[in-house]
This record gives C-alpha cells, sequence and structure tokens, in this order.
C-alpha cells in the first residue's frame, strides 16, 4: 500500500514522514490491530528510505548520551 517510498521525492518523503509521526498516537490508541501494524510497516519504510538517502544526515549532539549526560549536570 502507498506509494513506493523509492519513487518519492525528498519533500513527498519528508511530509509522509511527518504525517506518519503525527498520527502515531491514534494509530497506537485507537486503531484497528491491522491498521496499528500497516502505520509501522509504512513507517518502518519511509525511515529505511530516508535513512538511505541521507546517511548523513545532521545529528544534534543534545540528542546522545553524551550530550544528555552534559545536561544531567
Amino acid at each position: 500500500m502507498g506509494v513506493d517510498p523509492r519513487a518519492l521525492e525528498d519533500e513527498d518523503l519528508f511530509r509522509e514522514l511527518r504525517h506518519l509521526h503525527q498520527t502515531r498516537s491514534d494509530a497506537l490508541f485507537h486503531g484497528s490491530d491491522d491498521a496499528l501494524e500497516r502505520h509501522t510497516s509504512r513507517t518502518e519504510e519511509l525511515e529505511r528510505e530516508y535513512l538511505e538517502r541521507f546517511p548523513d544526515r545532521h545529528i544534534d549532539p543534545e540528542r546522545l548520551r553524551s550530550g544528555a549526560r552534559m545536561r544531567g549536570l
């Protein structure tokens, strides 16, 4: 289901990922088992494509364990 992630332009991929992340709670709390499974599998497909396209994506140092330790001081 859905467009093959490899066929999406970058902006379309970003939009789809944002939408899936925004709707995750609804799928988890209120979706059927099938709907939740499909949401999960589609998210994995799109995230895998994102990581393939952007292996050198910006990593926020605050999102690393060392950054978390620094915040805890």
